[in-house]
């Protein structure tokens, strides 16, 4: 039951307020991973940070690669951009595999890119349109959720700060949930660092992003 609890947390609720600060609930292998209570919701937010010793570009083509997602993010079982709106902007399908007996989610999302030509730093937030398709009989469909990943350029490193809570849908218990916010976020941060050194990521190129 845990390890579903886990990526079932990918994304963010809308319409939240914050009530606590931020606690750190684990720091290793330069992987920071804190939560937070929200106001109205029994699930908390949460947030991971790592610097990593890359290019904007880099992690930008890491993140928008969607059909590699099964391959790195925590129990990712389909991936893939349904409609391609413009340049920076995506409607995005996700599968979550979900061990027996708990039923596996999905989720469709519009995300859009923009990086502020000042400080470079670039933004890449992720909101639920749940009924952009049909649902499937065999999955519960994500309806709430917000998700961004904030890339901030530093001294030759690039900040990956990932903030995210959801109301994953059906019958999860909150304080379950709650118990394993920490383990599918810190392992697929872990991937995205491993991955960062393929190079096709590497020398990755794009017209709007500036490094």
């Amino acid at each position: 039951m845990k390890y579903v609890i886990c990526i079932i947390l990918h994304f963010v609720c809308n319409k939240i307020n914050f009530t606590g600060e931020w606690q750190l609930k684990k720091y290793e292998n330069g992987i920071a991973i804190y939560t937070r209570s929200l106001e109205n919701s029994p699930y908390k937010e949460l947030k991971s940070v790592v610097k990593l010793q890359t290019t904007l570009s880099s992690v930008v083509s890491i993140l928008t690669d969607w059909t590699s997602y099964p391959e790195w993010v925590y129990r990712c079982g389909e991936s893939s951009t349904l409609k391609k709106t413009g340049a920076t902007d995506w409607i995005h399908y996700q599968t979550v595999v979900a061990p027996w007996p708990v039923d596996s989610r999905d989720f469709v999302v519009r995300v859009r890119l923009n990086q502020d030509p000042e400080s470079k730093i670039v933004k890449i937030i992720s909101e639920s349109i749940p009924d952009y398709i049909p649902k499937t009989e065999d999955k519960v469909r994500i309806r709430e959720f917000r998700a961004s990943w904030t890339l901030t350029p530093i001294n030759g490193e690039v900040e990956v700060v990932y903030e995210l809570m959801v109301n994953p849908g059906g019958y999860v218990p909150a304080w379950l949930i709650n118990l394993a916010v920490v383990d599918g976020p810190y392992e697929t941060t872990r991937n995205l660092m491993d991955r960062i050194k393929n190079t096709k990521h590497r020398e990755a190129k794009f017209p709007y992003i500036k490094d």
